[in-house]
C-alpha cells in the first residue's frame, strides 16, 4: 500500500502541470480562420427601384432575380483575452484584411450578364464577452458575444463586361452583432489548443455610379460564419 501511495506521489510531481485561467490572466491566441460568407443579395429588385426604366442604367441591364456573391476566404487571426473571473473573458479579436470577390449571378437574362465586379477588403475587430463552463478542466468549453466594428479598407468595384467601368462601392464602415462558440484544450506551461466558431452579421449599401452620382443597388446582407483553428499561451 506504501508502495502504491509513493508511486502516486512520484507521478504527481512529475506529470506535466496544466495551467487553468484565473482571474487576471492574459491570454494570447493565433489562428487560421475561413471566414465564409452567408450572403443575401437583392441586387435586381433594389437597383431596380432606384433607377428604373428611365434610369442611367438601361432597363433590363439586371434582372429582378440577379444578386451578388461574395467567396470565402482563410486568413491568419490573433486575439487577446483578459479573464475579468475565471469564468468570464473579454476577448478582442483582430485580423489582417480578409479579401472576397465580389460579382453580379442570377443575370444572365439581363444585359449586364454574369461577371466580377472586382474584390474588397474587409478588416473586421471584433469584442466579445465569454462566459467558459469548466475553466477549471483540461477541456475548456465556452460561448460568447459581442458587437463586431468592419473597416472596408478598400472597397471599389466597378463592372467589367457590356458597360464597364461603371463604378461601385460599398459602406465604409459597419457594425453589427457577433456570436462564438469554441473550446480551449489546456496544456501544460500555459500553453492551450483552441477552435472556435463566429456567427457575424455584417450589412452593407452597395451603390453605383452610371452618370448621375452614386446611387443604391443593393442591400447586401454579407453575415459571414468564421471558422477557426490554433494554440494560445496564458500570460
Amino acid at each position: 500500500m506504501k508502495k502504491i501511495a509513493l508511486a502516486a506521489m512520484i507521478a504527481a510531481v512529475f506529470a506535466p502541470s496544466l495551467a487553468f485561467a484565473e482571474a487576471g490572466d492574459f491570454v494570447v491566441r493565433l489562428r487560421a480562420v475561413n471566414v465564409n460568407p452567408d450572403v443575401s443579395s437583392n441586387l435586381g429588385s433594389v437597383a431596380a427601384g432606384n433607377y428604373g426604366a428611365g434610369g442611367a442604367i438601361v432597363a433590363g441591364a439586371l434582372v429582378p432575380g440577379s444578386n451578388l456573391t461574395v467567396d470565402s476566404n482563410t486568413i491568419p487571426e490573433i486575439d487577446f483575452s483578459y479573464y475579468i473571473t475565471k469564468n468570464i473573458a473579454a476577448e478582442l479579436i483582430l485580423a489582417v484584411g480578409t479579401r472576397h470577390d465580389v460579382s453580379i449571378s442570377g443575370n444572365s437574362a439581363g444585359a449586364l450578364g454574369n461577371q466580377p465586379l472586382g474584390s474588397v477588403n474587409l478588416l473586421p475587430p471584433t469584442l466579445t464577452l465569454q462566459w467558459h463552463f469548466l475553466p477549471d478542466t483540461t477541456f475548456d468549453p465556452y460561448v460568447g458575444a459581442g458587437l463586431n466594428y468592419t473597416i472596408a479598407l478598400d472597397r471599389n468595384l466597378a463592372t467589367t463586361k457590356v458597360i464597364a467601368g461603371l463604378p461601385i462601392k460599398i459602406d465604409r464602415n459597419t457594425f453589427g452583432p457577433a456570436i462564438q462558440a469554441g473550446f480551449d484544450i489546456n496544456l501544460k506551461d500555459g500553453w492551450l489548443i483552441n477552435a472556435d466558431v463566429k456567427k457575424v452579421w455584417l450589412n452593407t449599401d452597395v451603390t453605383i455610379n452610371a452618370g448621375t452620382g452614386f446611387k443604391k443597388i443593393d442591400d447586401l446582407d454579407i453575415d459571414p460564419w468564421v471558422f477557426g483553428v490554433g494554440f494560445g499561451k496564458k500570460f
